[in-house]
C-alpha cells in the first residue's frame, strides 16, 4: 500500500465518540480564547469602536439632513400654497372692485341719460299747451 491509501485507510477508521467530543471541545475552547484576544487587543477595540462611531455620527448626519429636507419641502409648500391663496384673494377683490366701478359709471350713465332726456325738451312741461298755440299760429301764417 502506498502512502495516499494508509491515509484513506486512516480517515475513514470509526472515531470513537469520546475522542471527536475531546477535539470538538478543543476546538471550541481555542475559538473562545482567540475571540476574547481579539475583543480585549487595546489597539484593535479602539480603532473598530473609533470606525464604528464614525459610520453612527455620518448616519445620524445624513439622517438629519434628510429630515430636515423632508420638513423644510414641506414648510415651504405651505409657505407657496398661503401666497398663492392670498394672490387669488387679491385678484378677486381687484375684480369685485372693478365690477362696483364699472356699476357706478352704469348708473351714473343712466342718471345723466335721464336727466339728458328731461333737460332736452325744448318746452318745459307746464308750458306745453302754449306752445302748441304758437306752434299752430305759426303754421297758420305759412300756409296764407
Amino acid at each position: 500500500m502506498s502512502l495516499n491509501e494508509k491515509n484513506m485507510a486512516e480517515r475513514h477508521e470509526p472515531v470513537s465518540d469520546a475522542a471527536l467530543e475531546e477535539v470538538l471541545g478543543n476546538f471550541r475552547q481555542s475559538v473562545h480564547a482567540w475571540s476574547d484576544a481579539a475583543c480585549i487587543a487595546p489597539g484593535t477595540t479602539a480603532w473598530r469602536s473609533a470606525r464604528h462611531g464614525w459610520r453612527l455620527v455620518a448616519a445620524w448626519a445624513l439622517g438629519c439632513v434628510l429630515a430636515v429636507g423632508t420638513l423644510g419641502t414641506g414648510v415651504y409648500e405651505h409657505h407657496h400654497q398661503r401666497v398663492l391663496a392670498q394672490m387669488r384673494a387679491a385678484q378677486q377683490a381687484r375684480q369685485q372692485q372693478l365690477a362696483a366701478q364699472q356699476r357706478a359709471r352704469q348708473a351714473d350713465e343712466e342718471l345723466l341719460a335721464t336727466v339728458d332726456s328731461d333737460i332736452s325738451r325744448t318746452v318745459p312741461a307746464a308750458m306745453e299747451p302754449l306752445a302748441q298755440l304758437m306752434d299752430e299760429g305759426e303754421s297758420q301764417q305759412a300756409g296764407n
